[in-house]
C-alpha cells in the first residue's frame, strides 16, 4: 500500500495514461449475453494477434469470462455518444444490454455493434489478478469494420485521476 503523499503525485499523472473506448461482449455459455464499457484494452502481440482485457472484480461478467470463452470487442469511434451513454450505466445480468441497438451477430454467435467503429471478435486464453481488477489474454480471430477503416477516428479515454474512472 502506498501513503497518500505518493499516490496524490501519482494520480494525476498515471491518469494522462490514454486508453481506448471499447465495449466487451460475453456471453454465459447458454443463451444469455451482455456487455461493459471498456476502456482498458490494449493489443498485446502481433503474431499472433492478441490484446488485453483489464475488467474490474466487481463486474458479473468475470463469471462469464473462462478460457475458451468467445467475446467481442467493440471499438468506439470520436463523438460516440450512444454506446458510451448505454453502457456506461451498466445492466443486471438478466437484462437486455442490446435492446434498442442494432446489432448483427459475430461468426462466434456474440452480437456485434454496428454503431461501433469496428468490431473484433476473440477468445480467452488466459488471465491473471490484477489489484482491483483481472486481466485477460484473448485471442482475435475475427473482425469486421463497421465503417471505412480509413475514417476511423478512435475514441481516446484520459481520465483525471489515476485511481478512478
Amino acid at each position: 500500500m502506498i501513503d497518500q503523499e505518493t499516490k496524490d503525485s501519482i494520480a494525476p499523472i498515471l491518469g494522462r495514461v490514454p486508453s481506448g473506448v471499447f465495449i466487451l461482449v460475453a456471453g454465459d455459455g447458454a443463451r444469455q449475453s451482455s456487455g461493459l464499457l471498456a476502456s482498458w484494452i490494449q493489443q498485446a502481440s502481433f503474431e499472433p494477434p492478441q490484446v488485453t482485457v483489464a475488467v474490474n472484480k466487481s463486474r458479473y461478467l468475470n463469471d462469464w469470462l473462462s478460457d475458451g470463452c468467445p467475446v467481442t470487442i467493440n471499438q468506439l469511434a470520436t463523438g460516440d455518444g450512444i454506446l458510451f451513454k448505454h453502457f456506461g450505466k451498466g445492466f443486471e445480468p438478466d437484462a437486455d444490454a442490446f435492446d434498442g441497438l442494432e446489432t448483427i451477430a459475430g461468426n462466434n454467435g456474440l452480437p456485434l455493434l454496428k454503431a461501433a467503429m469496428a468490431s473484433m471478435e476473440g477468445s480467452i486464453l488466459s488471465r491473471m489478478d490484477a489489484g482491483d481488477h483481472i486481466i485477460y489474454l484473448v485471442a482475435i480471430n475475427d473482425a469486421t469494420a463497421h465503417q471505412d477503416a480509413s475514417d476511423f477516428d478512435p475514441f481516446v479515454h484520459v481520465r483525471k485521476n489515476g485511481f478512478s474512472y
